[in-house]
């Protein structure tokens, strides 16, 4: 019997790891009665997330997008400003920079790490550039340190999408701590989750305390209910939080996991001509939120009808995301690595339960899909 006839059921693209102690702490926070945005789950959650990342202060927020929102705001950036971003990233990226009429300015990516290229942020720079938002895309990292010496020479902001790279480094520093500020999210199919959840990272006190603020109705501080300018309400519940201080005490096991699972999709599809797997520049410690997986000369119908072939032996998988300037009106963007690539990209099953066997059947399936294209 071969591997493919080996059925043991769907293999989805993504789903969470859920242990005693995920269900031993959101029990607990449940019987504390404080199931709201209150609890000691929260400043928990907070504070040992600034610990992993290596940063003063960690701000839980309802989701990642409100985290990029928050942290805009909270950054003084204003509508007409233009925020330096890759083409090649999930929608939320650009739509907290128009949630405040900035003016998200697309360039094109490495097409080694996938994210943004240094060298196409400073040609876009234009005296109404304020803030650059490198995304460390699909785990890999982008080139901070490069980033970080654009930023001082144009006096820039940098707030880094990190939503899809808890604990990705560049040379031995982690993500979130190389900008002004970072932005997580734990959305579901993240690295770790709660559910629906947030988070900003950040070495300013200043910056800290205002979003606290802001995020809280931008209700004073000494006199409750007082309000003199607008604030959101994004904050995290104590449930979530929970939800999400159980998997961050677990995320080394699930890196390594993830590490792991990365390694049996190599091995396992080793000589197959005319792929490529995730790319891990020599400086970045990439941790493989996705498993990456491009097919050479492919066109965008021949990719779908790629990934309906999967379907078809019960293995979920999804197309890179579609550039933005794609699906909207972005004037003078010119990305040709970023149409090249997405086109060609397909994302395949690296969720944390998944054993030596179950890689083993989704790369039998590919090199049979693959024959379409002999």
């Amino acid at each position: 019997m071969t591997q493919l006839q080996q059925n043991n059921g769907f293999l989805p693209i993504s789903r969470p790891t859920i242990t005693k102690k995920e269900i031993e702490y959101v029990t607990a926070a449940i019987a504390s009665g404080w199931v709201s945005s209150l609890g000691e789950y929260i400043t928990a959650f907070e504070e040992k997330f600034a610990k992993f990342c290596g940063t003063k202060y960690a701000l839980t927020c309802s989701n990642g997008t409100t985290s990029l929102h928050l942290a805009l705001v909270t950054m003084g950036i204003e509508a007409g400003d233009e925020i330096i971003m890759p083409d090649l990233t999930f929608i939320a990226t650009a739509n907290a920079a128009k949630y405040i009429g900035a003016v998200p300015v697309l360039v094109d990516i490495d097409p080694e790490t996938l994210c943004i290229d240094p060298a196409a942020i400073e040609a876009a720079i234009t005296e109404k550039t304020k803030a650059i938002m490198p995304v460390h895309l699909y785990g890999h990292p982008a080139n901070m340190p490069a980033i970080m010496a654009i930023a001082e020479k144009y006096q820039l902001l940098v707030i880094e999408d990190a939503a899809e790279a808890h604990g990705a480094e560049i040379n031995g520093k982690k993500v979130g701590s190389w900008g002004h500020c970072g932005s997580f999210s734990f959305y579901g199919n993240k690295v770790i989750t709660s559910g629906e959840g947030g988070m900003i990272t950040t070495d300013d006190e200043a910056l800290y305390t205002r979003a606290k603020y802001l995020r809280d109705h931008a209700m004073s501080p000494t006199k409750r209910y007082w309000h003199t300018e607008v604030g959101f309400n994004y904050r995290m519940t104590n449930l979530q939080a929970a939800l999400g201080l159980a998997q961050l005490e677990r995320i080394e096991e699930i890196l390594e996991k993830k590490q792991k699972i990365f390694s049996w999709y190599q091995a396992s599809l080793d000589g197959l001509s005319g792929i490529s797997l995730n790319r891990t520049a020599p400086w970045a410690k990439n941790v493989y939120w996705m498993v990456t997986f491009e097919i050479a000369g492919i066109d965008e119908a021949q990719r779908d009808e790629f990934i309906k072939k999967l379907r078809e032996y019960d293995i979920d998988s999804r197309p890179y995301f579609y550039p933005l300037s794609e699906m909207a009106d972005y004037p003078n963007t010119n990305t040709p690595v970023t149409y090249q690539i997405y086109k060609t990209g397909i994302n395949l099953p690296s969720y944390f339960d998944m054993e030596e066997r179950d890689v083993e059947r989704v790369c039998a399936a590919v090199r049979k899909c693959m024959e379409m294209f002999q």
